[in-house]
């Protein structure tokens, strides 16, 4: 006899970056909402890298932050350092990136979780999940380890790195999470009952040295920016400019790699221990010195875990060679030579899902109300994890609603990149985000994430009405502006000459609109106004569109056409019952692929590793026809 403890609408499994923003979501559009944590001491735990944003990672949290999202606002509330990266760049590759105080971070998250309506914490370990069997699998609960029911009608899987998880140094092999947590040891079985394909990942940390024992002056100083950017739209900038903390930079050298070359033997990368598929795109120092042998040194970045700590982060240096060769190999690297470690590296292998079972809302294929976020579908980072969470609690809760899932496109977020490819692409290793995966991101730029995402928030219900009016209203004032600045032309009057030379432009031939002045590289809004006295205050922020939206003018028009072309192909649906044996001239490659991820759309199938544009257009001809 089961013993029901409580009816909830929706479980969380998981307090991490993904479990939190689902929790909030959920219960913050009033369905009655449990966070289940293996240690409520866990919740929004920084295991690894201390810090929030970074190049594509920063896009999404501005994005999750425009929805209604958390992360945002929380980095804002507890960074000791922030710094906008690429900004000599376009602004297309803007991204910004703050270091965390991380137990600050944690504290101030778990704050946001106890206080929030309809939102329940639970320290406990989920492991099972329940079901009603029928045409489709339906989630009509939650076990915990010590035999408690919690009925519910939505379950959202955010089990992080836990799931079986196990760390290793060197020969040394601990069976627990993160950070020496509990791990999670028996859902595993329960989702592969359900019929769930699971498969192992790894990835791995650098160890945290005692800060005392480091000497900074052979390393380069790294400062945050002057004028602090925050992350949340909702922030006032004026109230976080504050003192902040540096970072350090220092380098490996041919001594460290032949440390690390002669002892590849005991690491359990290359000695065959290790299982799980690490993360291409955060390698460990082990993998960069075989694979990149060709290289002298490797960047080695030294970053405060936060203000009421000594340990410091080794960035760059993540290994899981034995606890002797670590001290060795990080004591030749300059400013550590007589570094003590506080914390070992390892590396940790843990389940998570198969590509392909799951629906662009995140809900399983094969359940009806179990949703899943972040590592356990097969990405890597803080800021994936949230945003799948924030999109996952949204859609469960949209389920409960009986409404449409939101899903966004490719063209229109980081997020859509990010949730399509792991929907769509068989990722064999941790997908990671970055700029070069995103199509269109001249139009997904992190600065106009609150222009592009707040209606969607809107209707969801995250984001009040007070917040979306004035999003339109800036909206119509960045309208109004560049329209203004088009019709406005000056001619080669002595003045304006004046001012060209001033500001080391060339002098105008013939008449020029003040549009045409802005696409100037060397001058910027502000240089224009002694020849524009018509002008009216305007907030910083519409100015900065302004500027964009002219002088990237051309390659903005080209980028939404090709997204009009892009949409008539993508937003073609493909029905959920068809018979791919039945469309005629597909390739088997394609017809197995297309039988096995079953895509929504023209444009998820073509974007299957194995499906060519000639099965497309089959596929295309077979639906005319049908």
């Amino acid at each position: 006899m089961e013993r029901i403890v409580d009816e909830i609408d929706v479980a969380v499994i998981g307090a991490g970056h993904a479990g939190c923003e689902a929790a909030l979501a959920c219960s913050r559009l009033g369905f009655e909402t449990v966070i289940f944590t293996v240690s409520v001491d866990s919740i929004a735990l920084m295991p690894c890298n201390p810090n929030i944003g970074g190049s594509s990672k920063g896009h999404l949290v501005r994005e999750l932050d425009a929805l209604g999202g958390e992360m945002g606002k929380n980095i804002d509330r507890t960074f000791i350092q922030s710094k906008l990266l690429n900004g000599s760049k376009g602004p297309a590759v803007h991204s910004l990136r703050a270091q965390a105080d991380k137990q600050d971070y944690s504290r101030s998250m778990r704050r946001v979780l106890e206080s929030q309506e309809h939102l329940t914490i639970k320290q406990a370990e989920v492991c099972e999940i329940l079901w009603e069997e029928g045409e489709r699998k339906t989630v009509r609960g939650v076990k915990t380890q010590t035999g408690m029911v919690y009925l519910c009608r939505a379950v959202v899987l955010c089990s992080g790195t836990y799931l079986n998880a196990r760390c290793l140094t060197g020969e040394s092999i601990t069976y627990t999470g993160p950070n020496g947590l509990q791990a999670a040891t028996h859902l595993s079985e329960s989702l592969k009952a359900m019929g769930i394909a699971l498969r192992r990942f790894k990835t791995g940390t650098p160890a945290r040295m005692d800060g005392k024992t480091i000497d900074f002056s052979k390393m380069e100083e790294q400062k945050g920016d002057e004028r602090i950017l925050p992350f949340s739209f909702s922030t006032d900038p004026d109230s976080i400019q504050k003192e902040q903390v540096s970072c350090y930079l220092t380098y490996t050298n041919e001594r460290t790699h032949e440390i690390i070359r002669a002892n590849l033997d005991r690491s359990p990368i290359y000695a065959g221990i290790i299982e799980g598929t690490g993360p291409r795109y955060c390698p460990s120092i082990e993998d960069k010195v075989v694979k990149f042998a060709e290289r002298e040194r490797h960047q080695v970045f030294i970053e405060p875990e936060g203000l009421y700590t000594d340990e410091m982060y080794v960035d760059g240096m993540s290994s899981s060679l034995p606890e002797d060769v670590q001290i060795a190999m990080y004591r030749t690297v300059p400013g550590l030579e007589h570094c003590k470690i506080v914390r070992n590296a390892y590396a940790i292998e843990y389940d998570c899902l198969c590509s392909g079972q799951l629906s662009l809302s995140l809900e399983c294929k094969a359940v009806r109300g179990l949703f899943c976020a972040g590592q356990f579908n097969g990405s890597s980072g803080y800021e994936e994890a949230a945003a799948q969470g924030l999109m996952a609690g949204i859609n469960a809760a949209r389920e409960l609603q009986g409404k449409a899932p939101l899903i966004l496109g490719r063209d229109e977020a980081y997020i859509g990149v990010l949730i399509d490819d792991l929907v769509t692409r068989d990722n064999r290793e941790p997908y990671r985000m970055m700029t070069s995966r995103a199509e269109y991101r001249l139009l997904l730029r992190q600065d106009n994430a609150d222009l592009r995402l707040r209606k969607y928030g809107f209707e969801a219900g995250l984001v009040s009405e007070e917040v979306y009016r004035a999003v339109c209203k800036k909206q119509e004032e960045i309208l109004a502006e560049t329209e203004r600045l088009r019709g406005i032309r000056v001619g080669a009057a002595a003045h304006v000459q004046a001012l060209m030379r001033e500001k080391g432009s060339a002098p105008l031939a013939t008449a020029m609109s003040l549009a045409e002045l802005l696409c100037r590289p060397e001058l910027c809004y502000e240089d224009l106004s002694p020849i524009d006295p018509e002008r009216k205050p305007l907030p910083e922020d519409v100015i900065r569109q302004v500027e964009i939206e002219l002088r990237y003018e051309g390659y903005i028009k080209r980028q939404k056409k090709q997204v009009e072309e892009f949409r008539r192909v993508e937003n073609r649906q493909i029905p959920e019952n068809i018979d791919y044996d039945t469309v005629p001239s597909l390739r088997i490659e394609a017809r197995q692929k297309l039988k096995e991820f079953r895509p929504e759309s023209i444009g998820q199938a073509s974007r299957l590793s194995g499906v060519t544009p000639a099965d497309i257009s089959c596929l295309l001809v077979y639906l005319e026809r049908r």
